[in-house]
């Protein structure tokens, strides 16, 4: 317990201050940040039991640190290489629910929340396949919207357009604000409440939609 409790500080604790680990990872293993940052996009992206892994403020984080001369990284690379790893990401989590999804769904495991999934499949039959540009930009739905999609069998080739698009704007947007904006003083100065803001303004979507949902369900019955 101890074990994991510590795990959980040392996550939290880098979600938070990413502006100073970031660069230190960056500085440790050189090129191969592409690679990390490359790996943990694909992994929140495309695994269905990963929705917490930080995609918004890592976005952000790593366009920052590319502003930084001595960190040596590139903001057209990290765009090309992190698009494609969302892209990937979503490609490889609309398959895993094509081909699984239909048996896990009626479960709820410890990893597999069943709200999580009815609260994304309420997003999906709301927006169609718009959903799947939109969620790039609401954690946990981000994760679950394409396995979703492949429950549902949406067209693959309809998906995938839209997986393109949202993979390219999402890293882009995030990537390029933290290149122009992430080494200004107020953001440097306040980085933690930039990343808890930046989180929290992309739940609120989701937070709307509850709300939403709960304010309708009583007429519903």
């Amino acid at each position: 317990m101890e074990v994991v409790l510590n795990l959980i500080e040392w996550f939290i604790n880098f979600v938070l201050h990413m502006d100073e680990q970031l660069p230190l990872i960056v500085n440790s293993i050189g090129v191969w940040s592409y690679l990390a940052l490359f790996a943990v996009i694909f992994v929140e992206t495309g695994l269905v039991v990963m929705p917490f892994l930080p995609g918004d403020s890592l976005l952000f984080a790593a366009g920052a640190v590319a502003a930084m001369p001595e960190a040596n990284l590139s903001p057209v690379v990290l765009h090309v290489l992190l698009g494609i790893a969302a892209i990937a990401g979503d490609t490889a989590n609309y398959w895993i629910g094509h081909y699984i999804g239909p048996k896990v769904f009626t479960t709820n495991s410890r990893w597999l929340k069943r709200e999580h999934l009815e609260r994304t499949q309420a997003f999906y039959e709301k927006h169609g396949g718009k959903t799947i540009f939109l969620a790039r930009f609401v954690p946990i739905v981000r994760t679950f919207a394409p396995f979703v999609a492949g429950i549902g069998k949406m067209s693959y080739p309809y998906f995938i357009s839209y997986n393109v698009i949202g993979g390219i704007v999402w890293t882009g947007l995030f990537i390029w604000t933290g290149y122009f904006f992430g080494s200004l003083p107020f953001i440097k100065e306040n980085f933690e409440i930039v990343i808890i803001a930046i989180i929290l303004i992309s739940l609120l979507p989701a937070v709307f939609e509850y709300f939403k949902s709960k304010k309708t369900a009583p007429s519903a019955g």
